[in-house]
């Protein structure tokens, strides 16, 4: 037959069992400030993204600065507006030849020994 516990075995019991599980939920709050969907982890993750966002970011402003130029000159200088017109559509004018010089496929090696 169990013996009946004292009223001092009964709160030793009681603050055990407490104990246990404010451990338990301090253990998964602290899982959760990790892992979980605001903790640490996803925090370090969206920071990397934001400074990738950050650099993607300035090199489209550095390239729209770069055309924003580039469409200044092609507007105020006549002589860019004729180099971007030969450079990208490959326009010529009347009496001129085109000359269209490829590089050549370099001969294949002689087998060595011979």
């Amino acid at each position: 037959m169990p013996r009946p516990r004292s009223a001092q075995d009964t709160r030793a019991r009681r603050r055990q069992m407490l104990t246990y599980a404010l451990c338990c939920g301090a253990f998964v709050l602290l899982v959760n400030a990790l892992v979980g969907d605001n903790g640490y982890l996803a925090t370090w993750r969206a920071s990397r993204e934001y400074a990738s966002v950050l650099e993607s970011l300035e090199r489209v402003r550095t390239e729209n600065a770069r055309l924003q130029q580039q469409i200044q000159r092609i507007n105020e200088d006549p002589a860019a507006l004729e180099e971007a017109a030969r450079r990208d559509l490959n326009l010529i004018r009347p009496g001129e030849t085109l000359v269209i010089i490829k590089d050549a496929k370099p001969a294949p090696a002689a087998p060595a020994g011979k």
